[in-house]
């Protein structure tokens, strides 16, 4: 994808701007296997990715996307919860053995197969318990073309970065529809270099330096790897219940949290004088924006907050929320799975939600419930 030097639109579609941000970024292999409403991602991926392969089925895509990290690669899939709930033994297995890999999960409606071209928000619950022990999974989430670009690359920094796999959470809609776009708001994106080890002294891939090991890919000569999805020590050695493999995999959660400020994203609006605030993520941002700009032209003063770092959630939500009256979050979802997720059960007074269930929500659906 081109970006012209001067400001002109384009018509393009989010897969293409994730993809070559990606790309960009240093992710040098895409493994897929077909399935809507990603299938744009796959095709794209066919024709920027150095490596492109074709799976069988999602089993064989993340076992395969082990096996390129473990080389050294920076892979990345796209599917949809039926495809992603294969995934999940794998992922789990990827996160254990901290292989950096990226999965774009869009959307959909629906248990099981669901509604395959109906978009929707219920993924969030499900990959916050997606590993087991509840360890958390960095997840990011776009609700415009600048975040398809932006936190597309900086899910592969993570990715590298902490050497874990990492979730970018999209919909149908976001990464399907077709619009008029300046492409001259994307910045430069500069790739992300791996660090290898370097040094005479026997390796140890689970050895960590700040709670994160160096790493070194296998087929070099000079160290041997030695990597594992069961619990092990820092030799990479299946040891159970010994208090050093019981501590490295603490560490997998603690280094997770403890780089967390450095990639917390989100948007934040503010008017003097709100007393009510509307939060809505993903797709769901574009028809917050409009309320909230509809509800300050008449008024009724309103701020806006947009999440873009999913999980581990930042404690600043919370901070930010409990400064209003009201504070209304949307969601295309009918159980308020953001609120959930920060608050559980015990959710403050000042909360309101819209929720949504085969078809977007509307700016007119939030308005009403500011107003109400």
């Amino acid at each position: 994808m081109n970006i012209p030097d001067k400001s002109k639109n384009r018509i393009v579609d989010g897969s293409r701007i994730i993809i070559e941000a990606m790309a960009r970024a240093g992710a040098d292999a895409f493994i897929g296997y077909p399935i809507t409403p990603a299938n744009l991602l796959y095709s794209y991926s066919s024709q920027r990715m150095p490596i492109m392969l074709a799976a069988p089925d999602e089993i064989t895509t993340l076992q395969w996307m082990s096996g390129l990290a473990v080389a050294g690669h920076i892979p990345v899939t796209a599917t949809s919860f039926p495809g992603f709930a294969l995934m999940i033994e794998s992922i789990n297995m990827a996160y254990m053995m901290e292989l950096p890999m990226v999965i774009i999960l869009v959307q959909r409606l629906g248990p099981a197969t669901g509604t395959a071209t109906c978009g929707a928000q219920g993924d969030l619950t499900l990959l916050r318990g997606m590993i087991s022990g509840g360890h958390p999974l960095p997840v990011l989430c776009t609700s415009s073309y600048e975040d398809c670009w932006t936190l597309s690359a900086k899910a592969v920094e993570i990715a590298v970065k902490l050497r874990t796999p990492v979730i970018l959470l999209t919909s149908k809609e976001e990464v399907m529809t077709q619009k008029s776009f300046d492409l001259t708001k994307l910045h430069k994106i500069e790739p992300i270099r791996q660090h290898y080890y370097n040094s005479d002294e026997p390796y140890k891939p689970y050895k960590p330096i700040e709670l994160i090991p160096e790493f070194l890919p296998v087929g070099q000569k000079k160290h041997q790897v030695r990597l594992t999805a069961s619990t092990h020590n820092q030799a990479g050695i299946l040891m159970n219940t010994d208090e050093e493999a019981i501590a490295n995999t603490v560490r997998l959660e603690e280094k997770v949290k403890k780089y967390l400020p450095e990639y917390t994203f989100y948007d934040y609006h503010t008017q003097s004088g709100a007393k009510n605030l509307v939060i809505a993520f993903g797709i769901t941002a574009g028809a917050a924006k409009d309320a909230v700009a509809a509800l300050n032209s008449m008024g009724i003063i309103t701020d806006l907050l947009i999440p873009k770092t999913m999980i581990p959630t930042p404690e600043k939500y919370i901070s930010i929320i409990s400064k209003y009256q009201k504070a209304v979050v949307a969601e295309e979802n009918i159980n308020n799975q953001f609120s959930d997720m920060i608050f559980g059960t015990n959710k403050p007074s000042n909360h309101r939600f819209v929720a949504g269930i085969g078809k977007m929500i509307t700016p007119q659906q939030i308005i009403k419930e500011v107003q109400s």
